[in-house]
């Protein structure tokens, strides 16, 4: 709520070299938890300013820019950030947690000692520097700063975690994550609003998230204040999720919790069941000893000399989260020189683990392969992948365990493939599906086809017959739908599945008839002169009792979703497709289609 105007009125009644006394009177923290996308617990907070109102500001980046013309702006924010430091200080369990600060870049340059001041603060409240993460604002040309790059070295290497606020939406956003070795992207709020229901947002944040990661950066989605915007945003590869949906930024820190019950409520992982890739992925993964990077060189050579074939060790910093990899190349000058050792004792050496590290591509235990290879390829030169679990480090892949991946997933994929058929089974059918109820950038259709009274003319005319039957149905589905866009796969038996994307409600209803006819067609010449004349056969149903039956046909049911609907649970679809197929049975022409999330 806004001050009343003589209030306003009295305080601006003080010169402008009184700001930061007067913001001392009212300014505050309020804290907005940042949440990890795959489990709904904290990782962290942002720390915003209240209280600006009361000295007649309309915002913290106009009372920012007065401190800065009154030439208080370093006091100010020395002032603001130790005062959220202290807060932070408090919560229980503030060691595991992450502080996201806004940091001023037009405090670049001059005599601050900024870094200095920020390390010895934190050394008096016991907070690790990988506890912080300062937030580097596009509002500014960085460019133009030629002390820039000089202070992200200084606080990256003094063990501080840096983030690109607001990225797409300010100056240079995408140069900085190209020139700085940044641990977080933080997507401005433009691209997150109505991102479940625009096409070329997502797109355009998927390609931000896939960008990142091989750049060895997380990334978090802004402002988000919607469920379907939250399903969305996890959806696409976002690691973190901060907005009102969340949680709203509070001054009242006992508000603040460790998980919020509402998020498990929208599910709380990527994947309801483990895919063959996530298998495979765990079976080749390699846990190397890690080390942190605030550690002595002299622990790493213990390392090297202990792990003599192992030419390179995964970087944390304090907090467990990957920071890059140290190589052996980088400290062998260390190793071997006659006087390295001596080196590394002289206190005005100053080098530490944080010194040598480079970076390295990450990406989580859940990410599909061949996403993976890409993040691989996509970093030339890199030794490894890092993998996380809920974004902590849980070992690496070479690139030779990658092509192992790969391999034996196309060896598993060919082995599980139907053998009368030739089309792939279950697993391929389920995770098919997965994949494509996360990706809303277009319609999407489930087609499960199954042959109605196939039983009685197996039983009168033998399972070959039967079989040709099942392998005629698979060549009219290979002759219907052709191309990319298009999945066949054989639930098994008489059972098939069609997935489709791209195309309207009538072309695929067009498509579908002609199936059905023209398998209605092909199947009736299966049967003897006499049935086909009859137009029906004799046989026994499930329950045993002798009768008549029609002779074979097709029926489908059909599940779909709607451009940007995009939702986890694979389940939820067997369910409402189990629906729709007794109605298929049921219906004339044998075929009923459905909407979801319509």
């Amino acid at each position: 709520m806004s001050a009343a105007p003589a209030e306003i009125l009295s305080l601006r009644r003080f010169g402008d070299d009184q700001i930061v006394t007067l913001a001392k009177l009212v300014i505050e923290s309020a804290f907005q938890p940042i949440v990890e996308a795959a489990t709904g617990a904290v990782f962290g907070y942002e720390s915003l300013m209240r209280g600006f109102q009361k000295l007649g500001f309309a915002s913290p980046l106009e009372l920012l820019d007065k401190a800065e013309e009154a030439g208080q702006l370093l006091a100010l924010e020395h002032m603001v950030n130790s005062r959220a430091v202290a807060a932070f200080a408090t919560l229980p369990e503030f060691s595991t947690r992450t502080l996201f600060l806004n940091f001023d870049s037009r405090l670049v340059g001059g005599e601050n000692a900024i870094v200095e001041r920020l390390v010895n603060h934190l050394k008096r409240a016991n907070i690790a520097p990988s506890s912080l993460c300062f937030e580097l604002s596009e509002r500014f040309d960085s460019g133009k700063m030629p002390d820039f790059s000089a202070l992200v070295r200084e606080l990256r290497l003094a063990g501080f975690k840096l983030a690109i606020d607001d990225f797409g939406a300010g100056f240079n956003g995408l140069k900085l994550l190209c020139d700085q070795p940044v641990d977080y992207v933080k997507i401005d709020r433009h691209f997150i609003s109505g991102i479940d229901a625009d096409a070329r947002k997502r797109h355009l944040v998927r390609h931000t998230v896939n960008t990142a990661h091989v750049l060895g950066t997380r990334v978090i989605a802004e402002g988000v204040e919607t469920e379907a915007e939250f399903q969305t945003c996890r959806d696409l590869g976002c690691d973190l999720l901060q907005g009102y949906f969340i949680a709203r930024p509070t001054t009242h820190l006992s508000e603040l919790q460790p998980t919020y019950p509402h998020l498990a409520l929208n599910g709380g992982g990527h994947r309801s069941s483990a895919t063959l890739d996530s298998i495979l992925i765990r079976k080749q993964i390699e846990q190397l000893p890690a080390v942190r990077e605030s550690d002595e060189l002299e622990s790493v050579f213990d390392l090297f000399r202990l792990n003599p074939r192992q030419a390179f060790f995964p970087v944390l910093n304090a907090n467990g989260e990957p920071r890059g990899i140290l190589h052996e190349y980088h400290v062998k000058e260390m190793i071997y020189h006659p006087f390295g050792r001596d080196l590394l004792k002289n206190r005005l050496y100053q080098r530490r683990i944080s010194h040598f590290a480079s970076p390295a591509p990450i990406a989580d235990l859940d990410t599909p392969a061949d996403e993976m290879l890409k993040i691989f390829a996509g970093m030339d030169g890199s030794d490894c992948v890092i993998l996380t679990e809920n974004m902590r480090y849980a070992g690496i892949l070479s690139a030779s365990s990658l092509l192992k991946i790969i391999n034996e997933k196309q060896l598993k994929t060919a082995q599980e493939q139907n053998p009368l058929t030739g089309l792939p089974g279950n697993r391929a059918i389920r995770d098919y599906v997965q994949d494509a109820i996360l990706d809303g950038d277009q319609p999407r259709y489930f087609c499960y086809c199954d042959f109605d009274n196939f039983k009685p003319f197996n039983d009168t005319y033998g399972f070959q017959k039967g079989d040709l039957a099942i392998t005629l149905f698979a060549a009219l589905l290979r002759r219907h739908f052709i191309g990319e866009e298009k999945f066949l796969g054989h639930v098994g038996g008489d059972d098939f599945f069609v997935g489709i994307s791209g195309c309207t409600v009538d072309e695929l209803q067009a498509v579908l008839h002609r199936l059905l006819d023209d398998f209605a067609s092909d199947v009736r010449q299966l049967y003897l002169p006499e049935h086909q004349a009859e137009g029906r056969i004799s046989g026994h149903g499930r329950d045993g009792t002798a009768k008549d039956f029609p002779l074979m046909r097709c029926s489908i049911a059909v599940l779909g979703l709607p451009e940007g609907f995009v939702f986890s649970d694979g389940q939820a679809v067997s369910a409402r497709i189990a629906e729709i197929k007794s109605r298929a049975k049921a219906s004339p022409g044998g075929l009923v289609l459905e909407a979801l999330g319509v």
